[in-house]
């Protein structure tokens, strides 16, 4: 009878133990899995984890929502911050560094097999029309983000999204930004930066007002071998420089971000010449009736817009 009492007393206790066990499981906080959770407890993203605080988005990546988040590392910060003659963190503006942060975020849970190679929004904003930036993506050859930026490890996965790392900070993207790191455009990267024309890469690299935001009218690769039969030329050096000077500023209105929702039919004056818009059937017809259409519209950069057209655009000359 002292055995089985004792027995007893033993199975009781331990069912005990194992019922207070099973409570304090129960009670117990989930633990958690955000992608803010992931920066903070790594320490090669420790400078992220600073930024992130400072702009007070630490937050926002820790709550509810569907985020991709490709994530610079200590080193991409490093070199940012140097490239851009800051010390340190502290230093760079708060509303700067939020949107530069933000131009690493997208909306949605996005894994790497999901990009395929043209354009995307971010959550960073372009001031003067308030619309989100473009990140130009190309997958040919791994996963390039602005022609700078490489994925480095894809798809971690978090409870309220995926991470990408990269090896370079997306800083705010110009309309050169874009000019440069789409391969539609080198062409028109080579017309820009001849020997012989003015400094565009500097003028359309700059920010703020006057002369910008810009209006960009972009002409593919295809637009100006078309062009070059048209006048039975060869290649570009067979164009005199004032031509070609008169005839890139005709693809530029200075001093407006003009989306295309708010494009309006009519004579537009660019830097070049005026070209008549059709809104409504997305056409531009230059000084010598010639027709061009946009085919992508909406690149949006931090100091423009840029829309991708089929003709080259010539001024009256």
């Amino acid at each position: 009878m002292k055995n089985l009492l004792k027995t007893s007393l033993i199975v009781f206790i331990a069912l005990g133990v194992v019922s207070c066990s099973n409570d304090d499981d129960s009670n117990s906080e989930p633990q958690s899995n955000t992608i803010s959770d992931f920066v903070a407890s790594n320490e090669d993203y420790s400078s992220l984890k600073t930024a992130l605080d400072k702009a007070g988005l630490t937050e926002t990546l820790a709550g509810e929502g569907s985020f991709t988040v490709f994530a610079p590392n200590n080193a991409a910060f490093s070199t940012f911050l140097a490239a851009n003659g800051f010390a340190d963190l502290d230093e760079v503006p708060t509303a700067l560094l939020t949107n530069v942060l933000l131009n690493h975020v997208i909306v949605g849970v996005n894994m790497a097999s999901d990009f395929t190679t043209g354009y995307i929004n971010t959550l960073a904003t372009e001031t003067s029309a308030a619309a989100y930036l473009s990140i130009y993506v190309n997958t040919s050859s791994g996963l390039k983000l602005n022609g700078i930026s490489s994925v480095t490890n894809a798809d971690v996965e978090r409870d309220n999204g995926v991470i990408h790392a990269v090896n370079s900070v997306l800083g705010l993207p110009t309309v050169v930004t874009f000019a440069t790191a789409d391969p539609t455009f080198t062409t028109l990267v080579a017309a820009l930066t001849r020997d012989d024309q003015p400094d565009y890469v500097t003028v359309l690299s700059t920010s703020g007002s006057n002369p910008a935001p810009f209006t960009v009218f972009a002409p593919t690769n295809d637009a100006f071998s078309d062009l070059l039969l048209e006048l039975g030329v060869s290649s570009l050096d067979d164009i005199d420089s004032q031509t070609l000077t008169a005839t890139l500023n005709t693809h530029v209105i200075a001093g407006a971000n003009v989306r295309a929702e708010n494009l309006v039919s009519g004579p537009v004056n660019t830097l070049g010449d005026t070209i008549e818009v059709d809104a409504t059937n997305a056409t531009l017809t230059d000084p010598n009736g010639r027709i061009s259409t946009i085919i992508v519209v909406n690149v949006q950069a931090a100091n423009g817009v840029v829309h991708v057209i089929d003709k080259v655009l010539l001024p009256l000359l």
